[in-house]
């Protein structure tokens, strides 16, 4: 179900309208501004010109349970409360808002309801489709010889970032070990607009990065029933076998 550092889970908060449906940086794209961390059993919010929030990481039992949609499939959080609907939706400027927190007793979705080469027994919250992304830091340095403006690891936020390999090797790894950690590479990340979005200034550009990515990391043309349009740019990962990752660990690419 994805990386966990602490108490801290990786992609099982949601930001969501009132009536469940997601909100990204894509629809308001000055949430990246929003920096999360983790402290004594409370989740800590900070952004520009906001008073910094906690809320306890376990809530409440009389906190509602609230039916979300994230990219058309339902899905369960428990809501975070009012204070710090409140604070997200002052910080927006916009509709109100609410924050959820994904659970372990709740149904996850299976990845394969959204993309159907996942297998029946890969399951996420939150995420796109995928618990692990991992992008190398070799493919965003290729990237940058072709912009004018350079972009961060941050435009793209994979959990993963790797060093020392060539770049786009992700694309070829098929099975790999990280720690104990065994994972089964799946698809590539097909790249949307979320991509153009600053990460410093949380404004939305449109078109770089994702408009150079597209004029030479379009996939196959028997794959673009998977893909359609989007260029790829990092590789998602399934866990075959659960256990501990360090920052600094090696990758090693398994071989049968």
């Amino acid at each position: 179900m994805g990386l966990r550092s602490g108490e801290m889970r990786d992609r099982f908060w949601l930001v969501t309208k009132e009536d469940g449906h997601m909100i990204t940086a894509r629809q308001e794209p000055r949430l990246v501004l929003v920096s999360v961390s983790c402290e004594n059993g409370h989740l800590i919010l900070d952004a520009p010109e906001m008073k910094q929030l906690c809320l306890p990481v376990k809530l409440p039992k009389k906190n509602p349970v609230r039916n979300c949609r994230v990219f058309g499939l339902d899905i369960q959080g428990r809501d975070c409360g009012d204070e710090v609907a409140q604070w997200i939706t002052t910080f927006l400027n916009s509709e109100p808002y609410r924050l959820v927190h994904f659970e372990p007793s709740m149904v996850p979705r299976k990845s394969k309801d959204i993309i159907n080469l996942f297998r029946t027994t890969d399951e996420v919250a939150y995420p796109d489709c995928s618990p692990v992304l991992i992008l190398s830091e070799a493919s965003l340095d290729d990237l940058n010889t072709r912009l004018e403006k350079k972009v961060k690891i941050q435009n793209f936020r994979p959990n993963i970032l790797v060093t020392d390999c060539s770049a786009f090797e992700e694309d070829t790894w098929e099975e790999i070990l990280i720690g104990d950690v065994e994972m089964k590479g799946t698809v590539c990340c097909a790249r949307c607009i979320l991509t153009t979005v600053n990460p410093d200034t949380g404004v939305l550009d449109r078109k770089e990065p994702l408009e150079t990515l597209k004029s030479y990391r379009l996939c196959d043309p028997s794959e673009r029933h998977i893909y359609k349009s989007s260029p790829l740019f990092g590789r998602y990962f399934a866990v075959d076998k659960t256990g501990t990752i360090q920052v600094g660990d090696p990758v090693y690419k398994m071989v049968q």
